[in-house]
């Protein structure tokens, strides 16, 4: 309003009320109302005016202050010492006078320092009004002459008409605020639908939050499934908290655990005046936390977490506070809940994957219309295809069995219903190989019971075929071995008896009964070993052994076997071997089985065992001149049963357990085994194991 000049005597009430309606027609800021309101009431009165509205809560008063030369003055005055409380509390229009009060209220009065005698005051909203939206307030004029256009009756009169200006006001500065609060969950509910990444989803509803609010912090806890235990999100506290362990409260624990149990939003404007609040957070960061609105994050009936707001600038949280939250809550629980289960279907999917590609069998899903959707490496590597792509393609093109019967068992598959059919059979690789193969299938169903996918599992028999084969050889060549030293015992045994042997020749017979029978319980005894080595009971107690010992004890019975076949034996141990930490037992059998193998395999050369400590390590090398091995046979060479096939045909004995001994004794000494060979040149084992520390 532009500087105005005293008014004249011959100005009325009717005209100030015309100046007002003037002024305010186009005013719809409530500020606006009342400073125009001071400003026209001084200059038409010559009287200092002053306009007090109650700020949010109660907690002060907005004031503008007249002085009738058209300058307004806008301030804030302490609730306490405002000193509108009785004036309003009169409920009327009156006049006090100064000296009616105390001199303590005086000297705390921020109204009462103005006049010097007088104030004639009037409640805002009048009584009888029906005001909804205009907080409680006063219109003073202070000190005003005797022959001041308003007098009581007419500043009632006044006061009741500017209520309806003030009540307009404060009605559109409500609506402007749900317009901006409606806004704000509107952008705030488009953002969350627009990502199912949870720190996004923070991210975006953090700032509008504090911005609307006005507010120090937001936070957001979440339950932990297993525990109950609500963990805040580490991304939202801010500096003070990153260098701080994950914060965490117990079930129930706080306000946060108290909202979460009994699902009930609170607001709070002094914490450390609540019980329920827990201060070591606070202690511990440095944060002070003054007030907070908390409010629970359900989804349906399940409460997954709470979002709080902390410490409000200027003011105390009120009701429009909670009804925006409680507003943003509903999407942000759901956001939230889509985000976590996305990110669990999202590991789940790359667990199921990571399980379908390492699997050692092969596997397929085909859909209802007999496409493959999934194909791992192992089932492409069985069917020898593995540069080609089967996705798309019709499972019939890519995958063949002998017989062509995997029409009919894809039919099985489709119609069963707890007990799923298996089929074993021959599958015909690229090339025309046949593989022996039994597959597994399952019906994947949707809701209503219908079949959205297969899938079938390819198991690959060759090694169980192999392993099947290997057992029936060792109980063939076991009953061989069995039956021929029997069958000399029983025949010269038979001869002794009937009394056919007389003198040197019984002699004879009774050696060979003799050393058919050390055979016999050679091969009892190695059965045996085999047993306690695989139930562990030469593994049960660890004590220091000397290999010195050993070679002591082993070689020379060896050495003498093979002098008897002609052969060359050299050994090379070296003196105070230090000792080995395991079974002496084992250890015994590990280089007895080689030595006894090196000179079985050896028809004419050298036999050479040597011994040594190396690198922290005891290295034994047992090197012969035999037969060899073939080059196809050493990776199945220490499996158990296994024989290479050019000790069979040259029918030398042995039942294919000793290497497969020898290498589960190694491995229980944390020691290592390899193998040299050449066909028709000779062998050499290298086993070696950790020496223990002098």
């Amino acid at each position: 309003m532009s500087k105005q000049t005293a008014p004249t005597t011959e100005k009325t009430i009717f005209s100030l009320w015309q100046t007002l309606t003037a002024e305010l027609a186009d005013v719809l800021d409530a500020h606006g109302v009342c400073a125009a309101i001071a400003n026209t009431i001084a200059v038409y009165t010559g009287t200092t005016t002053v306009i007090g509205s109650s700020g949010p809560q109660g907690r002060y008063y907005d004031v503008w202050i007249g002085t009738g030369d058209g300058q307004i003055q806008q301030t804030i005055w302490d609730k306490s010492k405002a000193s509108f409380a009785p004036l309003i509390g009169a409920g009327k229009t009156a006049v006090q006078h100064k000296f009616d009060l105390s001199a303590a209220e005086l000297i705390n009065s921020e109204l009462w320092q103005l006049p010097r005698d007088t104030i004639l005051s009037a409640p805002l909203p009048m009584p009888g009004s029906h005001s909804r939206f205009t907080p409680p307030g006063i219109l003073c004029l202070i000190d005003p002459a005797p022959d001041c256009i308003l007098d009581i009756e007419t500043l009632a009169m006044l006061a009741t008409n500017l209520t309806i200006s003030l009540d307009r006001a404060y009605l559109r500065n409500h609506v402007n605020r749900q317009d901006i609060e409606f806004a704000v969950v509107s952008d705030i509910s488009h953002a969350l639908t627009s990502t199912l990444n949870l720190s996004n989803i923070f991210h975006q509803l953090m700032d509008p939050i504090r911005r609307t609010l006005l507010v120090e912090s937001v936070s957001v806890g979440l339950i932990e499934p297993t525990s109950g235990d609500i963990i805040f999100v580490d991304i939202l506290m801010g500096p003070l908290f990153q260098d701080m362990p994950a914060i965490r409260l117990k079930k129930g624990q706080g306000i946060a655990g108290w909202v979460a149990d009994n699902r009930e939003a609170v607001i709070i404007n002094d914490v450390y005046t609540d019980k329920r609040f827990f201060s070591q957070i606070d202690r511990r960061s440095g944060f002070l936390t003054e007030s907070m609105i908390c409010i629970p994050l359900q989804v349906e009936e399940r409460v997954i977490g709470i979002v709080q707001a902390i410490n409000k600038s200027g003011s105390d949280f009120n009701e429009n506070d909670l009804r925006l939250m409680q507003a943003i809550a509903g999407p942000m629980a759901a956001a939230i809940e889509n985000a976590r289960l996305h990110d669990a279907v999202l590991a789940e999917k790359r667990r199921v994957e990571t399980l379908f590609a390492n699997m050692s069998e092969g596997m397929v899903t085909v859909n209802a219309e007999g496409f493959i959707t999934h194909a791992n490496d192992a089932l492409l590597s069985l069917i020898g295809q593995e540069s080609v792509n089967p996705i798309g393609k019709n499972v019939y093109d890519v995958i063949r069995l002998k017989g062509n019967n995997l029409d009919g068992y894809v039919q099985e598959v489709q119609e069963a219903d707890e007990e799923y059919p298996q089929l074993a059979t021959d599958l015909i690789r690229e090339g025309g190989d046949l593989v022996p193969t039994l597959i597994s299938g399952a019906p994947v169903r949707d809701e209503e019971g219908e079949i959205e996918e297969m899938i079938f599992v390819f198991s690959d028999l060759r090694l169980i075929r192999e392993v099947e084969r290997m057992r029936d050889d060792f109980f063939h060549g076991i009953v061989h071995e069995l039956r021929t030293p029997l069958a000399t015992i029983l025949m010269y045994a038979r001869l002794l008896r009937d009394g056919k042997a007389p003198g040197e020749k019984g002699e004879r017979f009774l050696g060979v009964i003799v050393r058919e029978s050390d055979r016999l319980q050679k091969m009892v005894r190695q059965m045996l070993q085999l047993a306690k080595m695989e139930a562990r009971e030469l593994q049960r107690s660890a004590e220091m052994v000397k290999l010195n010992a050993i070679f002591d004890d082993m070689l020379p019975p060896l050495a003498d076997r093979a002098l008897e076949k002609k052969l060359t034996f050299r050994q090379k141990i070296e003196k105070d071997l230090p000792p080995i930490l395991g079974s002496e037992e084992t250890l015994y059998l590990i280089l007895k089985n080689l030595v006894d193998n090196a000179i079985k395999f050896t028809l004419s050369g050298t036999v050479r065992v040597e011994a040594r400590q190396e690198n922290g390590q005891i290295m034994v090398e047992v090197q012969d001149e035999g037969i060899g091995i073939p080059q196809a046979a050493l990776p199945n060479l220490f499996g158990r049963f296994f024989r290479a096939q050019t000790a069979v045909e040259r029918g030398i004995a042995g039942t294919g357990l000793g290497l497969y001994m020898v290498k589960e004794g190694v491995e229980y000494h944390n020691g290592t085994i390899n193998v040299a060979s050449e066909e028709g040149k000779g062998t050499t084992f290298t086993i070696r194991l950790p020496a223990l520390a002098e």
